[in-house]
């Protein structure tokens, strides 16, 4: 089988990794092996996890087992909430390692800013020193609004290289990706299809049908074009095949516009500042 030839973007530390790749939120520990050796073999080679998700032993059981080699792949995790802090995000970073079997992260991410704990600029800290001491290949942010962001670039010494956020055509969340562009920092979208939310849209299946390719297609194109990294997630084999098969049309410029107008505030998860689990 032939597999398709993901694009690279590269960060703001001159680190390239794909545009594309392979969500396993809620994917339960015993199903995660499964869904991502079968993305694997579709062809990712970016593997996004964090540590509440439960199931960083499930990809790296996959890995193990792929034959693939380490250099090959761009695997992130990130810490949760009850690790933040200094000390304690060090500690978390060790127990994420030896849940994937690797001796290094290619991105590492505070997952949440929980601003009411006052802890995100110390575990930035923490994440710096992972990056110094040469453990973490880039490290960024996830979930961060403007006010987030320029505590972090204020007050530490390495600039966020990405930051991962709820974005899809119902939530373009344009304040935040402007933040991100004016800081060099790129932005990456969780929820990318809005749980299938804009999929049934008129203007969306008339593209699909033009362009001979699938509603959810046409959308990750258009996140694609607009220089955002993408991490769909699924765990039927079709679906993960699918979510890859990319890279034989485009978008005109006023199909992008067209999506672009279906921007309605729709966010479908927590907003950062009343996240506080």
């Amino acid at each position: 089988m032939t597999v398709p030839t993901v694009p690279t973007v590269t960060l703001n530390n001159g680190v390239t990794m794909p545009q594309l790749g392979f969500g396993v939120f809620q994917v339960p520990d015993d199903e995660t092996a499964a869904a991502v050796t079968t993305a694997l073999q579709a062809g990712y080679r970016s593997i996004d996890t964090a540590a509440i998700y439960g199931n960083e032993a499930g990809v790296g059981r996959a890995i193990a087992d792929s034959g693939i080699s380490r250099e090959e792949l761009f695997l992130t995790s990130k810490v949760w909430n009850a690790d933040q802090g200094y000390d304690a995000t060090l500690r978390a970073y060790d127990a994420s390692l030896a849940l994937l079997g690797t001796d290094h992260l290619d991105l590492y991410l505070i997952h949440w800013p929980t601003p009411r704990k006052e802890l995100f600029v110390d575990t930035w800290r923490a994440l710096e020193q992972i990056y110094a001491d040469g453990r973490v290949r880039a490290i960024g942010v996830s979930n961060f609004e403007p006010e987030h962001l320029r505590q972090v670039v204020e007050a530490g010494s390495v600039v966020p290289a990405v930051n991962q956020v709820e974005l899809h055509p119902a939530f373009q969340n344009r304040d935040v990706a402007a933040a991100d562009a004016a800081h060099g920092i790129l932005t990456e979208a969780w929820s990318p299809l809005a749980q299938g939310a804009v999929l049934g849209e008129a203007m969306v299946t008339e593209l699909a049908t033009r362009h001979g390719k699938t509603p959810a297609q046409v959308i990750l194109r258009w996140h694609l074009q607009q220089g955002r990294i993408v991490i769909p997630k699924s765990v039927t084999p079709s679906r993960i095949a699918e979510n890859i098969d990319l890279f034989d049309f485009s978008l005109t410029d006023e199909e992008l516009a067209a999506i672009d107008s279906l921007e309605n505030d729709g966010r479908t998860g927590p907003h950062p500042d009343e996240f506080h689990g």
